[in-house]
């Protein structure tokens, strides 16, 4: 495989894993070649037409040598000594981060109107999801911009070694292996999750969560109590490029939501989640990115290709 190859492979996989179903994720992309074919030419000169087939703007080709490769070296942040570090080994035809580089850092807040649509399905209005989504999706913006996006890119060219990022992709591999084990629970037990204290114990079982918490970072109740009843619980903190808007909760709580599956949060999100009684799981922020990372890695195991893994992944084989 090349490296185009791979990176298409783990965008049809975010496409085909996306919460919001594989239509809607191609109805929006048509939506876009609309909108783009109506611009005037001073505008398709600026616009970035990779999002015409690419709807995940935080995963990137970051350098492309068109080389074969056999071997990859995978990690959740990749900086520069990451690099270094492939060169050294040596052998490595690719090196994959997780967590956005160059273009992908400078659009993370690009992919963020996903968790509005994710919102609405299950049941919180989406002019209302969008609604407060917008401030937060600014904030995020104006937070990366004055990151310096093409340190690792520069690194790389420099090494010609190839470099890609796969982010939302991996989340939304999470976020469906997590919403079809719960479904799968449910069948073997023919009930539902009814306590809180339940739901952490099954996460707990998942290899990546289960060797997170002997390194100190396992999954832990954020918000709630073990003994509360779970309610309807959710998957919408996830996937989405990052922590949405700290004012949805109230709207959550009022959509029936009971208890979020997220992996990570800050502390005035859980202030507010705990305003409106919401119980908040925190899988855990490495293991979850392991997790979706192992399922798109072990894809690449399949077609033959070599993975080592670095910086903080857990690897776990399927």
């Amino acid at each position: 495989m090349k490296v185009q190859d791979i990176f298409d492979l783990a965008i049809e996989l975010g496409i085909k894993n996306d919460l919001r179903g594989e239509v809607r994720v191609k109805s929006n992309l048509e939506k876009l070649k609309t909108r783009f074919d109506k611009l005037d030419a001073e505008k398709k000169a600026e616009f970035d037409e990779s999002t015409l087939m690419n709807p995940y703007s935080d995963s990137q080709i970051i350098f492309n040598n068109d080389n074969e490769v056999k071997k990859v070296l995978a990690g959740i942040d990749i900086g520069v000594s990451e690099l270094l570090l492939a060169k050294e080994i040596g052998g490595f035809d690719l090196v994959i981060s997780h967590h956005p580089l160059g273009k992908g850092l400078a659009n993370l807040a690009e992919v963020m109107s996903l968790q509005a649509e994710v919102l609405a399905d299950y049941g919180v209005p989406i002019n209302v999801a969008e609604g407060c989504l917008k401030t937060r999706i600014a904030e995020v913006s104006r937070g990366v911009s004055p990151i310096n996006h093409y340190q690792e890119a520069d690194a790389a060219k420099l090494l010609n070694q190839n470099l890609i990022c796969v982010h939302t992709p991996a989340d939304n591999l999470v976020a469906t292996f997590l919403k079809k084990h719960l479904e799968c629970l449910k069948v073997q037990s023919n009930k539902e999750i009814e306590y809180v204290g339940e739901l952490l114990a099954e996460l707990k079982k998942i290899p990546e969560y289960a060797e997170a918490i002997k390194r100190g970072a396992g999954p832990k109740l954020f918000a709630g109590a073990e003994e509360n009843y779970c309610g309807k619980i959710v998957l919408t903190e996830i996937t989405g490029g990052t922590s949405g808007s700290s004012q949805i909760y109230e709207k959550m709580a009022q959509a029936g939501i009971g208890t979020i599956i997220g992996v990570h949060m800050g502390e005035d999100h859980k202030k507010e989640a705990e305003k409106h009684h919401l119980n908040v799981i925190i899988a855990g922020h490495i293991s979850s990115d392991s997790l979706g990372m192992n399922l798109f890695l072990d894809e690449l195991v399949k077609k033959g290709i070599e993975v080592v893994s670095c910086s903080g992944l857990i690897r776990v084989n399927r």
